[in-house]
């Protein structure tokens, strides 16, 4: 049960009534029209914007028109009060009966309250593609944890997702893997390498490819020119590191459903890179031609030079772009274009890559490129996740002896656990810098969100237990009886707060759905969590309030079923959030 998408209903049903009295004319475009909390809860339970922004295509004052439609909301009687404040918005408070309804309705489906039914095709979200040159750090964890959330986000919405990681196992980065692991091979033969040369990867995570690698060839190796041995090393490398990182991605609870190999994109000349780039010629969309200098300090590495250019200007683009290097190779570019139709090709119309902010010069034009080769058809969103500050007690982190160069991802979900890190790195948006402290992510304090909202949902069944003991005979874990109870009994600001609550929770999904943000959901938790701690509070003052009264059945039962709804929708964000959802705490 949507209590928006039901007033939404509503408002639009009154907006006829307007027209049809000659009020407002026919035909007006309601596509604007929201119902959502108003900004100030104190104004009551609902908000439209209806007569704002209906107002100057009817030709109204939004103030009149406001009023007109207040008029109509209020002969509805789940509405107590409608007032229009502002320039036109109009704010609802709603009976104690709508809320109880929401209550019934999360206990009669307690699976499928806030699941929503959102319109669109197949989801292609492709996250982490981390490049398999070494183990994952800490900031390939948060687009991973934001990439998987907003994965899990979309399914609860109701669409259908593809979650992808793209293995980038083609280009000079694989080579020089390749050539460290080969050292590392030397090693375990029993050769002193020396310090690790410039240029190579220096982490130890590369001496066990180096002793695979001897316990396969044996000294064979040995010897070789470097064209002979770069092959099957590098491909023993690359599983390797493959290897590892799904490890890693299990360990943080990421499970993609396909991994698309890079190579794969050139097999068989060229492949898939150059069929795109037939197609676009074809198709009048490549030519050759020079480029003007890129504006401020000119990079080294330019060229002023004829070139095989892609008219993405005309899609969106600052400029056109190259697709070919001035050896003849494709372009990431190139490539990239390629992989992003190869999805399309696979049934996906809405395409979603979450990168590092360093990739900020990439959006426009792949959103250019994804116009282009879709025919429009297929919609690119990219989303930037910000860097990562790893503190402890507010001090930086040293760098990992293991990777040689940063902290690994593994490192800290040993020390912190999943959970800690999956919340943590949800509680902030994606664009914004995270400092992530060793030391408060374990702290059990209001100032942990994770503690803060794990505690609710296990203090949630600490009341179920203590309700059982008061009375033996009754079964609160039956949703029939619960949904029985008599809800008018809950008449404090407290339960009232925490309905409020429970029943914002489908419209937080969709909203953080549509928008792409799960950090929505993760503040929703909190604010969740807030309200029953609270609560839980008053009750220490005021034994009436305490939710297991074992001399009132029927408040405990109203209360129960309180704390029931209210679990649950805590255990559902926190699912599509990764977390878990624990019965217990210490």
């Amino acid at each position: 049960m949507n209590i928006f998408a039901l007033f939404e209903a509503r408002v639009r049903e009154a907006l006829e009534a307007l027209t049809r009295s000659g009020t407002l004319p026919a035909g007006l475009d309601l596509a604007r029209v929201v119902v959502e909390p108003p900004r100030d809860p104190s104004h009551g339970d609902l908000a439209t914007n209806a007569a704002l922004v209906l107002a100057k295509e009817a030709k109204a004052n939004p103030k009149a028109l406001g009023e007109a439609l207040a008029a109509e909301l209020r002969a509805d009687p789940r509405v107590v009060e409608a007032s229009v404040a502002g320039p036109g918005f109009i704010n609802l408070r709603l009976a104690p009966e709508v809320f109880h309804d929401v209550v019934r309705a999360a206990l009669a489906d307690p699976q499928g309250y806030g699941r929503g039914h959102m319109a669109g095709g197949p989801v292609n979200v492709e996250y982490v593609s981390a490049n398999p040159t070494g183990p994952m750090h800490v900031g390939h964890g948060r687009g991973a944890v934001f990439g998987d959330a907003l994965a899990n986000l979309l399914v609860a919405a109701g669409r259908s997702v593809t979650r992808e990681y793209y293995i980038n196992d083609a280009g000079a980065q694989v080579d020089v893997l390749a050539r460290s692991a080969y050292l590392r091979y030397r090693e375990a033969l029993g050769e002193a390498v020396g310090p690790i040369p410039e240029g190579l990867y220096p982490g130890d995570y590369l001496v066990p490819v180096g002793r695979t690698l001897a316990e396969r060839h044996g000294r064979a190796l040995l010897g070789l020119p470097e064209a002979a041995w770069l092959a099957p090393v590098r491909d023993t490398a690359i599983a390797m590191m493959m290897d590892m990182i799904r490890a890693d991605l299990a360990a943080i609870g990421i499970h993609h459903d396909v991994f698309f190999s890079e190579r794969t994109l050139q097999d068989g000349n060229g492949g898939a890179v150059a069929a795109l780039l037939a197609e676009l010629r074809a198709k009048g969309l490549v030519y050759e031609g020079r480029l003007p200098p890129p504006k401020g300090q000119v990079p080294e590495d330019w060229e002023d030079r004829e070139q095989t250019l892609f008219r993405t200007k005309e899609f969106g683009d600052d400029t056109d772009r190259p697709l070919l290097k001035s050896d003849g190779s494709y372009t990431y570019f190139a490539s990239d274009i390629a992989y992003h139709r190869a999805k399309y090709l696979a049934g996906a119309t809405e395409l979603i890559d979450v990168l590092g902010a360093d990739h900020g010069g990439y959006v426009k034009r792949m959103q250019a490129a994804v116009k282009a080769v879709t025919d429009g058809r297929a919609r690119l969103d990219v989303k930037l996740c910000q860097l990562v500050r790893l503190l402890r007690a507010g001090e930086p982190v040293k760098m990992s002896k293991r990777s040689g160069e940063f902290v690994t991802l593994r490192e800290v979900i040993d020390e912190v656990g999943r959970d800690a890190i999956r919340f943590m790195m949800l509680y902030r948006k994606n664009d914004a810098t995270l400092d992530f402290d060793l030391a408060k992510v374990v702290e059990q304090s209001k100032d942990n969100p994770v503690f803060y909202v794990q505690y609710a949902h296990a203090r949630c069944r600490s009341v179920q237990r203590q309700a059982r003991e008061a009375f033996s005979d009754t079964d609160f874990a039956d949703a029939d009886y619960l949904g029985a109870a008599d809800l008018t009994l809950l008449t404090d600001a407290g339960e009232a707060e925490m309905m409020r609550l429970i029943a914002q929770y489908p419209r937080v999904l969709e909203a953080a759905a549509a928008a792409h943000e799960p950090h929505r959901v993760a503040f929703h938790l909190y604010e969740t969590a807030s309200a029953l701690h609270s609560f839980w509070n008053k009750g220490k003052d005021l034994p009436q309030l305490r939710f297991v009264n074992a001399t009132d059945l029927k408040s405990t039962q109203a209360r129960l079923a309180l704390v029931e709804t209210l679990r649950g929708t805590i255990a559902s964000g926190l699912a599509v959030l990764g977390v878990t959802a624990p019965d217990e705490m210490r």
